[in-house]
């Protein structure tokens, strides 16, 4: 695999690890809130006896799991917070064990349920910590700011699209899709089940193009794709889709890499991206967000030619221009 394609597939990597960890400290938060909020209903359905020790207990441990939530939503360090969760669920799994031992008929049941939803649960955060410490020992992609000639910049963007994960998925995975937002791309034509050549134009100069490969896909949830062959500008990417809280909408989370070579063409590239970088993903998935839930890019009226003079992209506006207007876009 080349060294563009591994930078992208472990930037991925790392944005499931982080989001893992945000799903685990929303746990986090919803059983610490239980558990303080309504100690005896969580005794009583966990087959816990009403005991002085039990009672004192459960909003300790429901203070303990505020903590890790808050460790979880907001600090960086995800694998650091997880691996505390292991912890305390080494304490429950081992109180949960003495607990059977002295336990009969109903309550020994429902303290076997408990049990194995704690072990379920303790397994993910594991996981979670050995994924999370794995990747903050072996990355060394700092953050793009600008981007050089001989070197690669890494492009990270995120949207929501109020629409199926499944729908979103289908429109990225037909690749001939990417010009309609995807500024500095002409064309894509498929090749094949998983290749493809692309064009590209205005932002870099000069027309560049290049065969690209699908290397790994899930259906609804990410697409992984490298350039081959001796490609001018060398590039990767990936995205993942993933399922809104909403329960309607999908949130598109975006990778790409790019080799920035030396040469004009370097120089054209680099010039392009500029001292924020980002900003260039950041405006195509928001026409990304537009073509899905509109079904075109909608440019604004304080810039009614939009992008138009550097024939990037197709727009409208949003409203109808005068015939003063028209006369003006059609000068320049």
């Amino acid at each position: 695999m080349s060294r563009t394609a591994s930078l992208a597939e472990g930037r991925a990597r790392q944005d499931e690890v982080r989001r893992r960890g945000r799903r685990l400290g929303w746990a986090s938060f919803a059983l610490g809130v239980v558990q303080l909020a309504a100690p005896g209903a969580v005794r009583r359905l966990s087959g816990v006896d009403d005991s002085a020790r039990s009672r004192a207990v459960v909003p300790v441990v429901g203070a303990r799991e505020l903590v890790h939530a808050a460790g979880l939503l907001t600090s960086r360090r995800k694998g650091a917070w997880a691996w505390t969760r292991v912890v305390g669920d080494a304490m429950d799994l081992t109180a949960l064990g003495v607990a059977l031992a002295h336990r009969g008929g109903d309550r020994r049941r429902r303290l076997v349920g408990v049990t194995g939803a704690v072990a379920g649960i303790t397994a993910l955060d594991l996981l979670t910590a050995v994924q999370a410490t794995r990747e903050a020992r072996t990355s060394s992609v700092p953050a793009a700011r600008g981007a050089r000639t001989g070197g690669s910049v890494e492009l990270t963007a995120t949207t929501t699209i109020r629409k199926p994960a499944s729908e979103v998925y289908a429109f990225w995975r037909d690749l001939e899709n990417l010009p309609t937002f995807m500024a500095h791309l002409e064309q894509v034509r498929t090749t094949g089940d998983r290749t493809s050549h692309w064009f590209a134009s205005a932002p870099f100069g000069k027309d560049v193009e290049w065969d690209a490969e699908i290397t790994d896909e899930t259906p609804g949830e990410k697409i992984v794709w490298r350039s081959t062959g001796e490609a001018t500008v060398p590039n990767a990417g990936t995205v993942r889709f993933t399922p809104a809280p909403d329960g309607v909408s999908t949130e598109v989370f975006v990778v790409l890499v790019y080799e920035i070579p030396g040469g004009a063409v370097g120089k054209a590239v680099a010039k392009y991206f500029g001292e924020e970088p980002h900003q260039q993903l950041d405006d195509d998935l928001r026409r990304f967000k537009q073509v899905m839930e509109t079904g075109e890019v909608v440019r604004s009226d304080g810039a009614p030619w939009g992008k138009r003079a550097r024939k990037e992209f197709p727009q409208r506006p949003a409203q109808p221009l005068s015939d003063s207007e028209l006369a003006k876009g059609a000068d320049a």
